[in-house]
């Protein structure tokens, strides 16, 4: 359990900088949260009482097809009838029209999702995990890591694709859920003005039941997938049948008419045709769950096939009969009782894509958190036998909130079509650029192997996104608008945690000089264990030196327990624990975890008691933690309003104590007021 104490690795503070909120339940070992909305076990493949039971690939696929492709699987509820009124203006949709639409969405699926996803991003995990988060760890230090309290560019580049991210996670619910609902008009007319209450109920419903947790639904999402796609599958080969001509939109040909046709309008079309790749990124951010094996065969065996056969379908069936333009996807099925099945599935659907995409938000708050780009927040785990499953719900009720006035501005999934491609295209970009630098500064790939990859990667991302941004007045700004503010606030927290740093380091004496001082200050000593937290493991924390110098007493017992997240998901077992003697009953306990991880205090002092000997008296023992009050005048580095601002996120976070795990009963709180 101790190892040396050499790491790249950013050290947390005293009050919680970059550290992980532990669960709230009773302390066990710290494991890794998974990025995933579920666990193995919650989805019936773990044995939980032989969890040494090998999982099959055919069942980690019908997983993977469950949890991973809800959002990218809910597309063609809308893709196809966006594109063609972007295409057509308005006008009845023409027979080369279609073909050249259907060639522009087989392509994207192959190029974007199978060959740059599937074949080329997913293969940078960190330590088997995957996300934009996770690819920024593979950056190396010089790059991503700040100067000072500046970020590099590279990190400051992934924070706005993060903070992008949170956009699609709030306009993923609103428009896959209201899409599904709108079928309800095809079965009957009269239900029209109840489309957008029983969207709205439907998602104050899904936010509600996420402090619950998913374990009991959890095992069902894999066969409701399959039972999704292979009804995309069937209904667009009852149409393809009817009009196979759909199937020479294979040819690429057909795309590059499109454009030679349609010129600068083709050219807009893209920000409609971008829809039907939505949900690529989560194919990589989950790799680390279920592996990438699974998630290739789920996407080649039953999700693309899928796909591209119901696409195909709908094409075919707007061509026979154009009045079905209003609605392609539930105009598959006669109006009636089929209707109403189809609504019900497609509900249910949306429900797991909105869910993905949801937890997403959690996991990926998460490791912001952990990596100090965001607030501590509350961490609650829904599920006692896995670690996976987390609620936050600062963030939960937030997303609820925007998702119902989202639905209640626009009314109508068309109108919401607009808001979608700017996140989404924006992080796929980002992506590619930072995977770039990793291949070139991390793999050591040579200039010609690296750069054509990336000019492949752009000559997608570069055109959805610019077609993108001219829809910005139509509904754009919203995801831009919830980024920007999501990037505000990591880019001022974790500003105003590095300037902190600084001002602790400057008012932290040397360990050495403190401990050389000891006999000389004549410190009365009293029975017991006192707990300081401590940012830097080689100076005095000043909550310790501001104590030892006014009150002149310590106890008999001095543990300095440091907390270091490193860039990697899971810390390992053998460096996990550190400890040294400093002499005068004075300890420095070092405990490393993963990013993915929550580490929780009462359980790293038991493991530094009983496996490395530090002789802790748990009965008698006090935890000072320090509480700090930002000035926010204009004499600091910050500036007034930054600092005002971090002052706020600082008052609102989850206190340290809970942070840490730590009892309440057992704490003494040290205040100081700081002008960053």
């Amino acid at each position: 359990m101790t190892g040396s104490s050499g790491s790249a690795s950013r050290p947390s503070i005293g009050t919680g900088l970059d550290a992980a909120p532990p669960s709230e339940r009773p302390p066990s070992r710290p494991r890794p949260a998974s990025r995933s909305i579920h666990s193995l076990a919650d989805i019936g493949l773990l044995d939980k009482e032989h969890p040494e039971k090998t999982v099959s690939v055919r069942a980690l696929t019908l997983a993977a097809l469950g949890v991973v492709f809800g959002d990218i699987g809910t597309s063609p509820l809308y893709t196809l009838r966006e594109c063609v009124h972007a295409a057509e203006r308005g006008g009845p949709p023409t027979q080369e029209g279609i073909l050249g639409l259907l060639s522009l969405m087989f392509w994207s699926l192959t190029m974007v999702v199978a060959v740059k996803y599937l074949g080329f991003i997913m293969r940078a995990d960190n330590h088997g995990e995957g996300g934009i988060l996770a690819l920024l760890a593979l950056v190396p230090e010089k790059l991503r890591a700040p100067s000072g309290h500046r970020l590099g560019w590279v990190a400051v580049l992934v924070l706005v694709g993060a903070a992008l991210l949170y956009g699609d996670g709030i306009i993923t619910p609103s428009i896959s859920v209201l899409s599904a609902v709108e079928g309800l008009e095809l079965a009957a007319h009269s239900l029209k003005p109840a489309v957008v209450p029983i969207t709205c109920a439907i998602l104050i419903g899904l936010f509600y039941i996420q402090r619950r947790g998913t374990a009991d639904v959890g095992r069902f999402f894999g066969p409701i997938m399959l039972l999704w796609f292979g009804t995309l599958f069937v209904l667009g080969v009852i149409h393809i049948v009817q009009n196979p001509t759909v199937l020479w939109a294979l040819s690429p040909i057909h795309a590059v008419r499109f454009f030679v046709q349609h010129s600068w309008h083709g050219f807009l079309t893209l920000g409609a045709v971008v829809l039907c790749v939505t949900g690529g990124e989560a194919l990589y951010a989950d790799m680390g769950h279920f592996g990438a094996r699974p998630i290739r065969l789920a996407w080649s065996l039953f999700a693309m096939p899928s796909l591209v056969i119901n696409y195909f379908g709908q094409g075919a069936l707007v061509l026979a009969h154009p009045e079905a333009l209003a609605n392609p996807f539930f105009s598959q099925v006669p109006s009636g009782p089929l209707t109403y099945a189809l609504v019900v599935l497609a509900a249910m659907a949306s429900v797991i894509a909105s869910q993905a995409m949801i937890s997403g938000a959690y996991s990926l708050t998460h490791q912001a958190v952990q990596l100090g780009y965001f607030p501590r927040v509350t961490v609650k785990h829904t599920s006692h036998e896995t670690e996976g499953q987390i609620y936050i719900p600062q963030i939960n009720w937030g997303l609820m909130v925007t998702c119902l006035i989202v639905v209640l501005q626009f009314q109508k999934s068309s109108a919401l079509a607009a808001a979608y491609g700017m996140a989404v295209t924006g992080s796929m970009t980002i992506t590619s650029i930072v995977y770039y630098v990793v291949v070139r500064r991390t793999w050591g790939w040579s200039r010609w192997k690296a750069v054509p990859l990336l000019v492949l990667f752009l000559c997608f991302d570069i055109p959805f996104f610019s077609s993108s941004i001219l829809k910005f007045f139509e509904g754009g700004y919203i995801p831009v608008l919830i980024g920007a503010s999501i990037f505000a606030v990591m880019i001022t927290w974790k500003k105003g945690r590095s300037l902190l740093a600084e001002y602790i380091v400057k008012r932290s004496p040397p360990m050495d000089e403190f401990l050389a001082g000891l006999h000389q200050r004549l410190f009365a000593r009293i029975p017991g264990t006192a707990i300081f937290m401590a940012s830097n493991s080689g100076r005095v924390p000043p909550i310790l030196f501001h104590h030892a110098q006014r009150i002149r007493v310590l106890h008999d017992t001095v543990i300095l327990l440091t907390v270091v997240t490193e860039h990697v998901p899971v810390a390992d077992e053998e460096r996990r624990l550190e400890v040294q003697d400093l002499g005068e009953g004075f300890y420095r306990v070092i405990a490393r975890c993963g990013f993915m991880e929550a580490p929780n205090v009462p359980q790293i002092l038991l493991e530094a008691s009983s496996l490395c000997g530090v002789p802790i008296d748990f009965s008698h023992m006090t935890y000072y933690v320090g509480r700090e009050t930002f000035l926010a005048s204009g004499g600091g580095k910050m500036g007034r309003w930054s600092e005002m601002l971090f002052a706020f996120l600082s008052r609102n976070a989850q206190p340290a104590t809970r942070y840490f795990g730590i009892p309440h009963d057992h704490v003494v709180e040290l205040g100081t007021q700081i002008d960053l």
